[in-house]
């Protein structure tokens, strides 16, 4: 069973969309005991990552999302509170488990923000991206992102901006694309997650 963790924080209905085609079971869950006791967990989000980290403050889910041992998935806001901290949010701490800062993107030629739409992966590692092709697209929205760090196991560039596009730490991963909305290499890498 799969915990989607409802902090909200977005539309889960593409998520669940995503999930139901490739026939996984899953709850969309704020109990910290069935979070805990799940074979894997989706850190889902859409927003602000400030805003992100009050809410799981709130339902008291942060020493329970620090603490879980099973694979993680944090997607989009999911991945950036995963990680040190966010110039979206000056001076609150995020989760800490990836070793990285979230900064933003600043407007160029050529380049909006937010970012949105497709663009390629590069510099692919590790078994959430295995059958995953070199340069495949996926599908982004952000107005922030993270670092390359330690823990980059993908990148993305956009401008002149080289960032972290899939990030993994221990039994913890995190996309900045949304899988889900993300066609086949999506749809892969969601059943590489549930295959860890």
């Amino acid at each position: 069973m799969i915990a989607i963790i409802d902090y909200d924080m977005g539309n889960l209905r593409s998520l669940e969309n995503a999930l139901d085609r490739l026939g996984a079971q899953y709850c969309v869950t704020a109990d910290p005991a069935v979070i805990r006791g799940a074979g894997r967990v989706i850190l889902p989000g859409v927003g602000h990552a400030g805003v992100a980290m009050d809410k799981l403050a709130e339902r008291g889910l942060i020493p329970v999302i620090r603490s879980l041992r099973q694979p993680v998935l944090g997607i989009c806001v999911g991945m950036q509170v995963l990680c040190r901290d966010s110039e979206e949010a000056p001076g609150k701490a995020c989760l800490g488990v990836f070793d990285a800062h979230i900064r933003s993107f600043r407007p160029a030629p050529g380049c909006k923000v937010p970012h949105m739409g497709w663009n390629q992966l590069g510099n692919l590692e590790g078994r959430l991206l295995q059958g995953i092709e070199p340069a495949s697209h996926v599908y982004f929205v952000h107005s922030y992102y993270a670092d390359l760090c330690p823990d980059t196991v993908a990148t993305c560039h956009y401008g002149d901006v080289l960032f972290s596009a899939v990030l993994k730490y221990e039994n913890f991963y995190g996309t900045q694309f949304h899988p889900e909305k993300s066609s086949a290499p999506g749809a892969r890498i969601l059943q590489n997650f549930l295959s860890l």
